[in-house]
């Protein structure tokens, strides 16, 4: 009887398993909440057990992520996420380790642990949420804040140069890099199940627009009347082309992308550039990640590369393995008593 229950199979999840049902304290109109039900919404379709997934988080708006989600999870210090993170997935490799981290969090006093999480190819997913400014501390300018913005920091504007979160990730070698909106429910979730299938350390930077501090600092790329011929949608193998009347495409000059029109004849589809989020070199995916740099170019969202390789957490894995086959489990007093010891006697004479 015991084994026959053994084997009966477990209610399926839905997002409301995955609700804490703490008051969600954000200011009303934040993108958090759409990241927060776009997560709970392909959480349950994942096949991962809920007891498998771990959020953690730093120190802003974002970082409170893990209070709202019914999983574990670890509400960290400032910037330290991927560390934490990635100790948690060196030390149990079975888990679903996430974290939500903010532009002035990760960009921040949080760079340098992300460049070297991105490095190693931890296996973890990290969710930006990028709204340009501090908004906890209330409204000074972050570190992806534009040139000139006025803030309370900064009241005659920013003279600061501003990072480009998927060029740093692409340039500390992260195998999996993409784009989203807070506003674009359905692309989100395509892009979080994305990561979720990957193996290594997979990074979307999420558009979230803060209406408190920052508000409208996307509208552009999310108002209805003007997303379209701003927003390049990037899907692997096809060519780049947009528009509200898809009569726009991408065509690289050499390493210099422009805008031609597949209305006048001149161009159609075939002459657009074909998106190749698997190409080895990672120039291309580069060169995608700057047009966000040029106002005459539209922003793109989607993959912008992802590859495959040996992650960290699995080599530390499979070494620990190789040693204990040659060495056996090895023993923790022999390996505190070994090596440079001392002992002091009675006497307060040092020993070795």
């Amino acid at each position: 009887m015991a084994n026959e229950n053994m084997n009966i199979d477990k209610p399926k999840l839905t997002a409301k398993d995955f609700s804490s049902g703490l008051d969600v304290r954000w200011c009303p109109g934040c993108g958090d909440y759409s990241i927060l039900a776009q997560v709970q919404r392909t959480f349950p379709a994942m096949g991962i057990p809920k007891e498998k997934f771990v959020w953690v988080s730093g120190i802003g708006c974002s970082s409170r992520f893990p209070y709202y989600m019914d999983t574990y999870g670890i509400h960290g210090i400032h910037g330290r996420a991927p560390a934490i993170a990635s100790g948690l997935k060196v030390a149990r490799p079975d888990l679903s380790v996430w974290v939500a981290t903010g532009d002035g969090d990760l960009m921040s006093i949080g760079g340098n642990h992300f460049i070297h999480t991105c490095r190693k190819n931890i296996d973890l997913k990290i969710l930006l949420f990028n709204n340009r400014i501090y908004g906890l501390t209330k409204g000074q300018y972050s570190p992806t804040s534009e040139q000139g913005k006025v803030t309370k920091s900064s009241p005659y504007g920013s003279v600061d140069y501003p990072f480009n979160p998927a060029s740093l990730a692409l340039g500390a070698e992260a195998s999996f890099v993409a784009r989203t909106l807070d506003r674009d429910p359905k692309h989100m979730q395509a892009m979080i199940n994305r990561a979720a299938e990957h193996k290594g350390t997979a990074f979307i930077e999420i558009y979230q627009n803060c209406n408190i501090f920052n508000d409208g600092a996307f509208e552009v790329l999310t108002d209805k009347k003007s997303k379209a011929d701003n927003i390049v949608v990037l899907e692997h193998g096809k060519p780049m082309v947009f528009g509200a009347e898809k009569d726009k495409g991408i065509v690289l000059d050499g390493f210099t992308p422009k805008v031609v029109s597949l209305a006048d004849g001149k161009h159609t589809a075939d002459d657009c550039w074909v998106h190749d989020e698997k190409d080895p070199n990672p120039l291309r995916a580069f060169i995608i990640a700057h047009m966000t740099d040029h106002e005459e170019l539209p922003t793109p969202v989607g993959v912008f590369r992802q590859i495959l390789k040996p992650t960290y957490d699995e080599g530390v894995e499979n070494q620990i393995k190789g040693v204990k086959e040659k060495k056996g489990d090895g023993s923790l007093e022999k390996l505190l008593y070994s090596g440079n010891t001392w002992v002091v006697n009675g006497n307060g004479e040092v020993e070795k």
